[in-house]
């Protein structure tokens, strides 16, 4: 099924290609974070990323498999792939100029609770994370799965940031929806806003 990792490989370049045209529809921005901040989650994110992509690491262990290549786990990853990618752009359009691919605040911002923002305070990076599951479960393979855990890691980071701007940006009314809607996962009760 490795060579099936082509249809993986595609549906990304297809996501890919609609958040580069969507880029071009944003607001200005009034309030951006640091570089180092915006380091501390764009570094691991490009090691995450080349993680998943390697398809022969040099080193061995990072080829091991949890499991041969089978239809079963491919099929599911392809799943969970367009399900988690769908997800994401349902997110983009429901925030339309108010996205940002570092953490800012827009002139103009708007606090959006509807759609998949009804579901989940960072619809994008659930569908990222359920995207990338899929395609380390279609792989199989040990360097996908340290991806996708780095990944993960660096999206919660950059949710923790954003929500700091929005708490700053829309007081009481953003701490009212982290008490009501969960971060990242769906129907799971949500934790208890930080007092600043």
């Amino acid at each position: 099924m490795l060579s099936g990792m082509r249809l993986i490989g595609w549906l990304w370049w297809v996501w890919a290609l609609y958040w580069l045209v969507s880029a071009l529809r944003i607001k200005a921005i009034e309030r951006r974070e640091s570089l180092g901040s915006r380091l501390a989650h764009l570094v691991p994110l490009a090691v995450g990323g080349g993680l998943i992509a390697w398809a022969s690491p040099a080193w061995r262990a990072l080829a091991w498999r949890f499991w041969l290549p089978a239809p079963a786990p491919y099929w599911i990853g392809v799943a969970l792939v367009i399900a988690g990618l769908a997800f994401a752009i349902w997110a983009r359009v429901h925030l339309g100029g108010n996205w940002s691919g570092t953490v800012t605040v827009k002139q103009g911002h708007e606090l959006i609770r509807s759609g998949p923002y009804a579901l989940v305070r960072h619809p994008i990076y659930t569908g990222l994370i359920t995207a990338l599951l899929g395609t380390s479960i279609a792989s199989g393979t040990v360097h996908a799965a340290i991806g996708l855990a780095i990944i993960a890691v660096s999206l919660v980071y950059k949710s923790r940031r954003e929500e700091e701007f929005m708490r700053e940006t829309f007081p009481g009314e953003y701490q009212r929806y982290s008490a009501q809607v969960p971060a990242l996962i769906p129907l799971v009760r949500p934790s208890r806003p930080a007092s600043h």
